[in-house]
């Protein structure tokens, strides 16, 4: 069961301004991902859970979090119909990321007030996502459409909250570009916790690119 409401993980996302996700199928390695996000400053995370046997992963990856790292708020990606996201609610999902618009996931995540983020496209997309009550819209791919296309739908449609997921990397510029354009969060995933990390261990150097990227996001947006 979700451990914080909708309401709760928007503000926390708007807050820090950075979703870190990733995948491994090892949960050993997930433990010390999430500790470096963490001790990097990271308080949100998406486990995209697109392996066999993910929802074992996540299980312990969620007990772990609620156990050894306070306020560390976890959530699954890629997610593309309403049992699975009913499944990973059920072991602690406080928030559901899906590639594509699906009111069926909007009915049981609603239903439990628990955040989802449907990936959109359009603009239709993303009006049809807000009257399901969707609160931060998830933009995918990113690398498609980039800031132009946010701060062309802020414009007529300025309480709308994006979050582009794809095309978004940890260098200043890019990130400076995103958040002008007016997103309210970006989601980051192997420009943030590459393979070669994961592959070495380099567990010290994600954490410090965590901060450092945080810093950088705080920056940009003074």
């Amino acid at each position: 069961m979700a451990q914080y409401s909708r309401i709760e993980v928007a503000n926390v996302m708007k807050e820090s301004g950075m979703v870190p996700l990733f995948y491994h199928p090892d949960v050993e390695v997930g433990k010390k991902v999430l500790k470096a996000c963490f001790d990097g400053g990271a308080r949100l995370m998406e486990f995209t859970a697109r392996g066999d046997f993910a929802f074992e992963v996540f299980l312990e990856l969620s007990k772990y979090a609620i156990k050894e790292l306070p306020g560390m708020i976890m959530g699954v990606g890629s997610i593309t119909d309403a049992a699975a996201a009913s499944m990973f609610m059920q072991m602690g999902a406080n928030f559901i990321v899906t590639p594509s618009l699906r009111e069926d996931i909007a009915k049981v995540c609603n239903r439990r007030k628990v955040l989802w983020s449907p990936g959109c496209g359009s603009l239709t997309e993303i009006n049809n996502a807000e009257e399901l009550g969707c609160e931060i819209v998830k933009l995918f791919p990113g690398s498609t459409y980039g800031p132009g296309f946010v701060k062309a739908i802020k414009g007529p449609q300025p309480w709308t909250r994006v979050m582009p997921t794809g095309g978004v990397s940890t260098d200043e510029e890019n990130l400076k570009g995103w958040f002008d354009a007016g997103v309210t969060c970006v989601g980051m995933g192997s420009k943030l916790i590459s393979k070669e990390m994961l592959s070495n261990g380099d567990f010290k150097g994600l954490e410090e690119k965590v901060r450092t990227t945080l810093k950088t996001i705080t920056q940009v947006r003074s």
